[in-house]
């Protein structure tokens, strides 16, 4: 048998000393190389496997918190009143055997939240749906319902009432106190300056709490948004202590002269003439009505060959008792 080695294929992990890449290691000679690589499509790159992140990331959209501290109460058709009574029944003191004349009634007040649809009808076509790298479907309802969340939001704060809830910022409002105050009409206390929180912030907001109803500032919190909270924090006492108290353990909220503290990014900014700033017991201020929960119909008939998703729901709001909710006015009186 010759001793000459036999040339053949070189099997996979094998080494070779001798060939090109050998030559060049030991004397440097030039080797002609072509690139192969996943960037260019012809040169290796429709080889190499697309990846797509099976969760995508968004933006995050500021949610208005005003659902979770208000009254919320699912009915079964638009027509939902609700009553109100304006004063407790009067009494009064009588002696054993004296007679009892007849004392007055309860003045009946009725709440009738305006309400309204929201809806989407976004879509998508069925190849999309096929060969997506996640899950469209999902997805879209996720969109769907935080677009919804923000747009209610919007609504408890500084909707209109007509085909929508009515924000509890669009009710009218007045200096006078609870009492002589019609039904319905805020009261407002002044800041003290006519573009700022003034010089007298701090005994202004402390004015603004006890200005609610012992029996309301039960589970009555403050509610502003990030602009105003920041303003907020800054301010200090004449000892130099901050009125501003952070939450002491994980899932505890920051308090302001002991009260809770609500970002909603719907509330105003300080300006002058708006009211950037709120103290309330909102269950018993604000009622929030819905119809049903988001309901999403996917419909792949009307638009072929695309897929559309319809979701409605129907939700409405108002101020229920004026009495427990209190603001703070950019103004000189």
């Amino acid at each position: 048998m010759s001793n000459d080695v036999v040339s053949r294929p070189v099997l996979s992990g094998a080494s070779v000393a001798a060939g090109a890449f050998g030559a060049f290691v030991r004397s440097g000679a030039t080797v002609e190389m072509k690139a192969f690589t996943g960037v260019t499509g012809d040169a290796g790159g429709f080889a190499v496997p697309r990846e797509i992140d099976a969760v995508i990331d968004a933006t995050l959209k500021a949610v208005s918190p005003i659902r979770a501290i208000a009254n919320v109460v699912t009915v079964g058709s638009a027509g939902y009143r609700k009553l109100v009574t304006t004063g407790g029944t009067p009494s009064g003191w009588a002696a054993e055997t004296a007679t009892r004349p007849e004392t007055a009634t309860p003045v009946f007040v009725e709440i009738a939240p305006p309400m309204g649809e929201l809806y989407a009808n976004p879509s998508a076509s069925q190849a999309m749906l096929d060969d997506a790298a996640f899950d469209v479907e999902a997805w879209l309802a996720g969109e769907i319902a935080t677009e919804f969340a923000k747009a209610e939001g919007a609504a408890f704060v500084n909707g209109s009432g007509v085909n929508r809830p009515k924000g509890f910022l669009q009710s009218p409002v007045a200096v006078t106190g609870d009492g002589p105050r019609a039904f319905g009409t805020l009261q407002y206390l002044p800041s003290g300056n006519a573009v700022d929180l003034g010089s007298m912030a701090q005994d202004r907001l402390v004015d603004l709490v006890h200005a609610l109803r012992g029996g309301y500032r039960q589970g009555a919190c403050f509610v502003m948004n990030a602009a105003t909270l920041a303003r907020i924090r800054k301010l200090k006492t004449a000892d130099g202590a901050f009125l501003w108290t952070p939450g002491l353990t994980a899932g505890q909220p920051a308090t302001l002269l002991g009260y809770p503290v609500v970002e909603a990014e719907d509330m105003p900014d300080v300006a002058a003439n708006t009211t950037p700033i709120a103290f309330r017991n909102f269950r018993a201020g604000y009622i929030i009505a819905e119809r049903q929960e988001t309901a999403i119909l996917r419909d792949p008939y009307s638009n072929k060959p695309f897929v559309n998703f319809y979701a409605t729901k129907r939700v409405g709001g108002c101020v229920a008792n004026s009495d427990a909710i209190k603001l703070m006015k950019i103004a000189v009186s």
